[in-house]
């Protein structure tokens, strides 16, 4: 709307590996609407110990933002006496910008379930499919994080992994990835389609 060059940035003071999976579902559509809405640079921030306002300024300057567009939770007034307003820290940081603030809901819904914190993981081939190991050995085929289902006894959940620059989620079921294979074509089908459209 503003006709210029438009940047997406998200913060996160947890390394990649230590995000649930709510949050990494979040990212990877985030990533996939800056995409289709012709975003710049998508850019991710880890692992990041500075206060949220500086490395938001710090990103401001170097792309010379003077429009920012900025999703916050509500925050509660005794936080805003005790703390400051983000906003006011904010307008310090950067003047030079103008500032657009999105009202986002305090609640986040997990509409995949419930999982335990993500912990690095490795897919081994053997003859029953690819089977879930957290031992690293010259056999591993996928390195990933894996998101075990709360509950039960098995491990049973979610494991992420990149391929060819695509983010790939599977399900596993008693250790074991079914269809690794269909579901990866299926993946970069898309990826192929998505790079079809962009061309035209």
């Amino acid at each position: 709307m503003l006709n210029c060059p438009f940047y997406v940035l998200t913060v996160d003071p947890l390394p990649e590996d230590e995000l649930d999976i709510e949050r990494i579902h979040y990212v990877e559509k985030w990533k996939e609407l800056a995409k289709e809405h012709g975003a710049e640079q998508f850019i991710v921030k880890y692992n990041e110990k500075r206060p949220i306002a500086k490395v938001i300024g710090e990103v401001a300057r170097k792309h010379n933002i003077t429009q920012l567009v900025l999703g916050q939770t509500a925050q509660s007034r005794w936080k805003e006496i005790t703390k400051g307003s983000f906003i006011n820290v904010l307008l310090n940081e950067i003047p030079f910008v103008d500032l657009h603030i999105i009202s986002v809901s305090r609640e986040l819904k997990n509409r995949d379930g419930y999982y335990e914190k993500g912990v690095r993981a490795y897919l081994l081939k053997d003859e029953a499919g690819y089977r879930l190991s957290f031992n690293h050995t010259h056999l591993d085929v996928y390195e990933g994080i894996f998101y075990k289902e709360m509950g039960t006894d098995f491990n049973n959940g979610v494991f992420k992994f990149m391929t060819n620059n695509c983010m790939i989620e599977v399900q596993v079921v008693d250790d074991y990835v079914k269809d690794l294979e269909e579901q990866m074509k299926s993946v970069a089908n898309v990826a192929a389609n998505a790079g079809v459209d962009k061309k035209e």
